[in-house]
């Protein structure tokens, strides 16, 4: 070995990503292997050593052996070693020393050498799979960009550069299809560790992936002045995220839409037009709430924050957009707020118990008063003639 063969080393760890000492290691291994199949010995054999030096490539293979008190005591040449011989490597030999005979690598047969082959490649292959495993495992939670390969069943398998993702159908968006050598941004969902590599299960369905989209796209968020603390998506349809400052002077929901939409337009494009509300967070329920049911117009929010359900009141021509299509904005809100939600008209409301203003004043008939919470989102509801009439959650 030479100064050649490390600057080889040196490359092979840099494209393969994996340790040079690893490399170095199994080199080592591997000449003890071409040894022990040159003297037909099996791995039990624990006296051969070989030692490489890391900064000029040079080698060197030698055997332990004991010296023996003659040379009729030598029972096994490979172990044992009479005082004479001894001697010749080491003048101070005793008996009962060990002393190192070195092994001429010119003695190593080709069926030797081939068995040493193997073991470095089989050593490097190991190693290349640990270092992918690391990278992607560093990954989990986070998204990547892959390269449609083919489809495996129902599922696709990507191409994500020294590993191969899983997009099972089931993490697909409704209605995508997909090409080979189209490119997608996925979420690692997990990496396990085979024998034939790390698989590597990916999501376009995931509601983190929206988050980590707006990450790369909103500097401020990326920065943390802002947050995102609420995600609801029904993928392929519709998303909403509620969003909060840490900088007074920063609007979220602006930084979120950035220019002429470019920052939100973004996302919407990787998501297949998916359709994105971005509201404000609010630690008042009643507040959240409000917010939540963006485009809508809302009257009066009375939020109950141990039972987690909110009551709504809503302008008679805003019910239908404050529940939305087959109830998803109402569905959405609720789930990015964390509470019930159950929405009337003005109308409705007059006569609902629980949806008017004076229903959080007094009791008359217990004598105690009712507490307000959040009565800065409270407005009163004017009665109206029309018939109650039983809203949507």
């Amino acid at each position: 070995m030479n100064s050649e063969l490390i600057e080889s080393l040196n490359l092979l760890a840099k494209e393969k990503g994996i340790d040079k000492e690893a490399i170095f290691e199994a080199i080592e291994n591997a000449l003890v292997a071409g040894c022990r199949n040159l003297y037909g010995r099996n791995e039990n054999i624990k006296n051969i050593r070989a030692e490489i030096n890391r900064d000029t490539g040079d080698y060197r293979i030698y055997a332990e052996k004991t010296v023996v008190e003659t040379a009729d005591d030598v029972m096994d040449p490979l172990e044992d070693i009479s005082p004479e011989d001894a001697r010749a490597i080491a003048p101070d030999a005793q008996v009962g020393d060990v002393v190192q005979v070195e092994i001429k690598s010119a003695d190593l047969t080709r069926i030797a050498a081939m068995s040493a082959k193997n073991v470095i490649l089989q050593k490097i292959r190991e190693e290349e799979r640990h270092a992918v495993f690391d990278q992607f495992s560093g990954r989990r939670k986070n998204v990547v960009t892959g390269t449609v390969n083919h489809y495996v069943g129902g599922n696709v398998s990507l191409n994500l550069g020294k590993a191969d993702g899983i997009l099972a159908e089931s993490e697909m968006i409704p209605g995508e299809r997909y090409r080979n050598g189209d490119r997608l941004k996925v979420y690692v969902l997990d990496v396990k560790s085979t024998p034939k590599g790390p698989r590597i299960s990916v999501s376009r369905t995931h509601p983190e992936l929206v988050r980590c989209l707006f990450e790369n796209e909103v500097t401020e968020i990326a920065d943390g002045i802002v947050e995102i603390r609420s995600i609801a998506r029904e993928p392929g349809s519709r998303s909403k995220i509620a969003v909060w400052s840490n900088n007074p002077d920063v609007d979220p929901v602006g930084a979120c839409v950035g220019m002429n939409g470019d920052r939100v337009g973004a996302v919407v494009s990787e998501l297949n037009d998916e359709k994105i509300d971005i509201v404000c967070w609010d630690d008042n329920p009643g507040n959240l709430v409000q917010n939540a049911l963006s485009p809508a117009s809302v009257l009066a929010v009375f939020a109950d924050p141990y039972e987690k359900t909110a009551k709504v009141v809503v302008p008679d021509d805003q019910l239908s957009l404050a529940i939305g299509k087959e109830g998803q904005n109402a569905r959405l809100a609720a789930r990015l707020t964390g509470y019930k939600i159950d929405i009337k008209s003005e109308s409705q409301a007059k006569d609902a118990v629980g949806f008017r203003y004076e229903d959080y004043e007094y009791s008359d008939e217990e004598g105690e008063e009712y507490e307000e919470g959040y009565e800065e989102s409270y407005e009163e509801v004017p009665a109206e003639e029309a018939p109650a009439e039983d809203g949507q959650e």
